[in-house]
């Protein structure tokens, strides 16, 4: 396992000097409709407290958004300040995406942000203390929602802030020990993905396509068993700030979400084993839900707003998700539902940005 070393700073334009592993930012955007987050989210790792070494945006078979990336941060896909703007080099969808940029990098500890969320200025340095102690292979942190309405919905229950890619209620709180980390905002060490793989693909994100989760679960399930011993960690000191759109402040996103959420996890147990697949799953619909569920009718016989219909939620969401995990078993058994895992740390493939776009 790779003990952490001392460097000095990258050029990524953070203040003071960064003495630990160094670290690598991995941005997977795909779309034009996130341009001013994305600038956002590469501005807020620029501001980092404690610098990283550069940051690699990783564009989805999108040309016309990497043209546009390339012309922003240098032509040449290198900018001098340390912003990298890369084609993503395997099929369309984010392990993919996460793959290619896994493959380029060259920190010691790779982190990961979402293209539609900026972290605060102490997130990196969070990150890499954590990496002192050699047997931490991997370190999530806190995602907090930025609700496009501006205040949450009444009726959207924070036992479900996992569906718009947030920290929910009942991950514990301070710096523990996890069984996964949450790939939105999350941290690795190089070697994790050289011992275990990479994102396996046809199980995360790809556009609007599902399933749409959980490739996460399976590669941190995956590296405790390369790893005996590893420690995989949450610090809700390491935050990140996730803006939520207005598409998705509706029920119809929580329970399709909720549904491709049980489809993913389906996935998951036939690669590892119902027992690792869903050991966390239990805990939380065992304790975790019904304890929402008992709090939102407290509340509604309180009198305030939204208590009978998180109530609600909760459970039209378990119920989607539990379908979602039957049809995804179904599937599986039938031979389908098939996913690769990645050996990312071959950058085959991989090409100047200005060549990909062309």
């Amino acid at each position: 396992m790779a003990s952490p070393g001392s460097a000095p700073a990258g050029a990524a334009g953070g203040a003071g000097t960064a003495t630990g592993p160094t670290v690598s930012v991995v941005i997977c955007v795909y779309t034009e409709d996130r341009w001013e987050d994305i600038l956002a989210a590469v501005a807020s790792v620029r501001e980092q407290s404690r610098p990283a070494l550069e940051t690699l945006v990783v564009v989805d078979h999108n040309p016309a958004l990497l043209r546009r990336l390339a012309k922003q941060f240098g032509d040449d896909g290198c900018a001098g300040d340390g912003v990298r703007v890369l084609a993503n080099a395997g099929p369309r969808g984010l392990s993919a995406g996460r793959n290619t940029g896994i493959a380029a990098s060259s920190g010691e500890i790779i982190a990961f942000l979402d293209d539609d969320a900026v972290a605060e200025r102490d997130w990196l340095r969070h990150f890499a203390e954590a990496y002192a102690d050699p047997r931490v292979m991997a370190v999530g942190g806190r995602t907090r929602p930025v609700w496009e309405s501006r205040r949450r919905p009444d009726w959207f229950p924070e036992e479900f802030d996992w569906a718009v890619g947030c920290t929910y209620r009942g991950l514990p709180p301070g710096k523990v020990r996890v069984r996964n980390v949450l790939g939105g905002n999350a941290s690795f060490r190089r070697s994790a993905f050289e011992l275990a793989g990479g994102f396996a693909s046809g199980i995360g994100r790809d556009g609007d396509r599902l399933p749409l989760g959980c490739e996460e679960t399976e590669l941190c399930i995956r590296l405790t068993r390369a790893v005996p011993g590893a420690v995989l960690l949450l610090d809700d000191r390491s935050v990140i700030h996730h803006r939520v759109p207005a598409a998705r402040e509706r029920f119809g996103y929580v329970w399709t979400r909720s549904y491709a959420e049980g489809l993913s996890k389906a996935l998951v147990a036939r690669s590892v084993g119902a027992g690792k697949g869903l050991a966390s799953e239990r805990r939380y619909t065992t304790r975790v839900l019904p304890a929402g569920v008992a709090r939102g009718l407290r509340d509604a016989l309180l009198g305030r707003p939204g208590g009978a219909a998180r109530a609600g939620v909760i459970l039209a969401g378990l119920t989607a998700a539990t379908g979602g995990y039957a049809v995804g078993t179904l599937r599986a058994r039938r031979g389908g539902g098939r996913f690769a895992v990645a050996a990312a740390q071959e950058p085959a493939g991989l090409r100047p940005a200005e060549e990909a776009g062309s």
